[in-house]
């Protein structure tokens, strides 16, 4: 299993505005192409105006054929002029967890 965490450094004062977009209308159309949504969070102390999203994949091929179906999607290129300018920074990483975690939850018992 191979972990894509996606990290945006949102403009000041548009998080509300931007969780309101994805939980209208983004969330829906990236679970129907990305699949396996391990969680969404935005940041309360530390960094601020941070939204990180983390999603599960079998492999790197199974992200590229996912990620370009997204991508290809006429309602994911309507959709994205309104969250795209509220990203300041993007930031991206693919992760593999370490052989002794538990990828059912239960890390180290």
């Amino acid at each position: 299993m191979f972990y894509e965490i996606r990290t945006y450094r949102l403009k000041n004062g548009t998080i509300p505005g931007y969780l309101t977009a994805v939980g209208e209308e983004g969330i829906a159309i990236q679970k129907t192409h990305l699949g396996k949504l391990v969680g969404y969070f935005f940041s309360e102390i530390g960094p601020i105006n941070e939204i990180v999203h983390i999603w599960a994949y079998e492999s790197l091929d199974d992200r590229e054929a996912r990620r370009a179906r997204l991508a290809a999607d006429p309602a994911w290129q309507a959709f994205l002029p309104r969250i795209r300018d509220l990203i300041e920074v993007a930031e991206n990483k693919i992760m593999k967890p370490a052989p002794f975690f538990d990828e059912g939850g239960r890390a180290g018992q």
